[in-house]
């Protein structure tokens, strides 16, 4: 009987272990990052509320702010090369970037826990054809907290031109068609909404 109580208690150790790294989301990976929980929060235009001002230093040192970009509609990946499902949907966020690049849409990453250099390395390796924000203490991060906070890494913003936050994308295996499908609804709302 003692021996089977001891697998029983190193797996409820566990188990207790694993739920302290949830967060919000209430699923948890041991790869140091929270899953998202397949959310995708969509507010109606009369509830939207002001997109905070992201500005800082890019991955290269260079000035990076979403003030130059008024007007436009933009979206704002919060990603880690740490980060399995960041990686994963990668190649969604680069198609579906240059599938609007000239449709007024722009896109900023906000790297999470990582150190530039080695952020920089990735991105150049994959061809990531937009800026990222090196957001080492999270600050950039937290200023969505008064409109829709981050629920897992990845998560994805969508800021309407009018510079209203409208959506919020927080799931595991994001692709190109969804994601184009959020732009073209925003992009499709009247312009003086």
């Amino acid at each position: 009987m003692a021996r089977r109580v001891r697998p029983l208690l190193a797996l409820a150790v566990a188990g207790v272990l694993l739920a302290g790294c949830s967060g919000a989301s209430g699923s948890s990976d041991t790869s140091g990052y929270v899953s998202g929980a397949g959310e995708i929060t969509v507010v109606p235009v009369d509830e939207r509320v002001d997109a905070p001002v992201l500005s800082g230093e890019d991955l290269e040192g260079n000035e990076l702010t979403t003030a130059d970009w008024a007007g436009e509609m933009i979206i704002v990946n919060v990603w880690g090369p740490w980060c399995p499902p960041c990686r994963e949907e990668m190649p969604a966020l680069k198609e579906v970037s240059q599938q609007y690049k000239d449709k007024g849409v722009e896109f900023v990453g906000v790297l999470n826990r990582s150190k530039s250099d080695t952020a920089l390395a990735y991105t150049d390796k994959i061809g990531l054809p937009y800026p990222t924000f090196a957001d080492q203490g999270g600050r950039l991060e937290l200023k969505f907290n008064d409109s829709l906070p981050t629920i897992a890494v990845p998560t994805t913003w969508i800021i309407d031109p009018n510079g209203k936050v409208a959506a919020r994308i927080a799931v595991d295996g994001l692709t190109a068609t969804t994601l184009a499908d959020l732009v073209d609804d925003v992009l499709a709302e009247p312009a003086d909404a």
